[in-house]
This record gives structure tokens, C-alpha cells and sequence, in this order.
């Protein structure tokens, strides 16, 4: 009974020595690191050391739970197999010179909660699959190269906070979709090719601190419905072709005044509208 009781012990040691990160997760790891010719990082991976080691990598009960690869001169595409690190919470390669669109198995990450790959060369289209991450609080692509228009997918995303898109070469609407976001706090989408109308629905967005639509091709009225959000601390949707009149309230708000491009091309400002506009504002109170 003890010899069979001490080979238990010596079997129960042995699988601790054998356990770690999931062959999935680590082929993961590895695929990242070749597409993204990893023998040219600046703080670069040694395959002969515990993944836990290795440099931006965070592992947490034998799961990889973070990368931050932050200015670590990655190049090349991401991989699809970056959708098999399933339990991947926060994924960083801020300022670093990644190339290709993102994966559509970006969707595959539930556990998401923030993916920042700002600052590099992403092109194509945003996935409508990163609307079934629906962990997401932050999203941060800006200054990039991504075109095609926001996917209404976007929507899904019920505990998104941030969503900064700036300086990329996003077109079309904004879609309905986007001003169910009731947790979003700020929305980023300057610099880009937007044009049509913005909805009178941007007043759902109550939890809404900093705003920029800057620099796109929005037309129409200014909604005064911008005023039903309490929370706005920042503004700028100078830039754009708005037309029409806005309140003192709004006008103040924005950065820039409300400095408008007529059809003429000509910065021109806005009419401001004197009387306050606070009985508006408090119809859904």
C-alpha cells in the first residue's frame, strides 16, 4: 500500500513537471512570433525558457491572459491561430509596424477585454467577426490604415468604454448600431472618411465623456440632441460639412467652434443659436 500510495505522489510530481501552457496556446505563440519575424524584435522570445518568461507574455494558472509587445518592432501579418489564445484578456502591440488586416478569429476571443493595435500599418477591413468578443471594454486602432466601413457587429459589444478609430480611412455611416453602446465613454473616430448624417441617437449614448468625429465628411444639422449628454466633457465635430444652426451650449463644447468646409471647400463657422436650449435637452430626463 505505501509503494502504491508513493508511485501516486511520484505520478502526481511528474504531471507537475509537465504542466504549463497548452500546446495550443504555445503553437499560438510561436505562429505569432514567425509571422511577425520575431528574430527581429527588439526584445525577442527564447523558445528554451518557460513561456511565463518570455518577453510581454503573462501567464496566469498555465493560461496566457496578456501580450504587450509594445515598440518591439514587429513586422509582417497576424496570424489566425492568434484566435486560439482563448483565454487572452488583454492583447498590446501599440507602435510597432504590423502590416495585413486583422484576423476575423479575432472573434474567437471571449475573454477579450482590450485589444490596442494602434500605431502600426493595419489595412483592410475591421472584422464583423470582434463583435462576438463580447468581453471588449477598449478598442484602440487608430493610425492605421483601415478602410471599409464601422460593421454594425460593433454593437454587440454592450461592454465597450473606448473606441478610438482615429486617423485611419474608415468610410460610409456610422451605424445605427453604434449608439446602443450605453457603456461607451469615449468614441474616437476623427481623421477618417465618414460621411451622411449623425443621428439624432447619439443622445443613447449616456455615458459618453469625450467625443471627436473631426475631419470627415458628415453633413447635415448638428443634432442639439448632443446636449442630452450630461457626461460630454469633450468635444470636436469641427471639420466635417454640418450645416445649419447650433446652440451657444454646443458651440462652446466644441473645440474648434464649430469651424465647418462649405461646398466651396472655405472653413466657415456655424450660426449659434443665442437662447438656451435646455428644455430640449431634458425631454428624456
Amino acid at each position: 500500500m505505501k509503494n502504491f500510495t508513493f508511485l501516486l505522489m511520484l505520478l502526481g510530481y511528474s504531471l507537475a513537471a509537465f504542466a504549463g501552457v497548452s500546446p495550443a496556446e504555445k503553437k499560438a505563440l510561436m505562429r505569432l512570433n514567425q509571422a511577425t519575424n520575431g528574430n527581429q524584435w527588439t526584445h525577442k522570445w527564447d523558445f528554451s525558457k518557460p513561456v511565463e518568461q518570455w518577453h510581454g507574455v503573462t501567464v496566469k494558472n498555465d493560461k496566457v491572459v496578456a501580450i504587450d509587445l509594445t515598440n518591439n518592432n514587429l513586422s509582417g501579418e497576424l496570424p489566425k491561430e492568434i484566435g486560439s489564445l482563448v483565454h487572452l484578456e488583454k492583447l498590446v502591440l501599440f507602435r510597432n509596424k504590423i502590416t495585413g488586416a486583422i484576423p476575423s478569429t479575432i472573434g474567437n476571443l471571449k475573454s477579450l477585454k482590450s485589444l490596442n493595435i494602434a500605431f502600426n500599418k493595419i489595412a483592410g477591413k475591421i472584422p464583423a467577426e470582434i463583435g462576438n468578443a463580447t468581453s471588449l471594454q477598449s478598442v484602440e486602432l487608430y493610425m492605421n490604415m483601415i478602410s471599409g466601413t464601422l460593421p454594425a457587429e460593433l454593437g454587440k459589444l454592450s461592454n465597450l468604454e473606448v473606441l478610438s478609430l482615429f486617423n485611419n480611412e474608415i468610410e460610409g455611416n456610422i451605424p445605427n448600431e453604434l449608439y446602443g453602446l450605453k457603456s461607451l465613454k469615449v468614441l474616437l473616430l476623427s481623421s477618417n472618411k465618414l460621411s451622411g448624417k449623425l443621428s439624432p441617437n447619439i443622445s443613447n449614448l449616456k455615458s459618453l465623456e469625450n467625443l471627436s468625429l473631426f475631419e470627415n465628411n458628415l453633413e447635415g444639422n448638428v443634432p442639439w440632441d448632443l446636449e442630452k449628454l450630461r457626461n460630454l466633457k469633450e468635444m470636436n465635430i469641427s471639420y466635417n460639412k454640418f450645416n445649419g444652426v447650433v446652440s451657444k451650449q454646443l458651440a462652446q463644447l466644441d473645440m474648434m467652434n464649430m469651424t465647418m468646409i462649405n461646398e466651396q471647400g472655405v472653413a466657415t463657422t456655424l450660426k449659434v443659436e443665442s437662447r438656451s436650449n435646455t428644455a430640449l435637452a431634458s425631454d428624456d430626463e
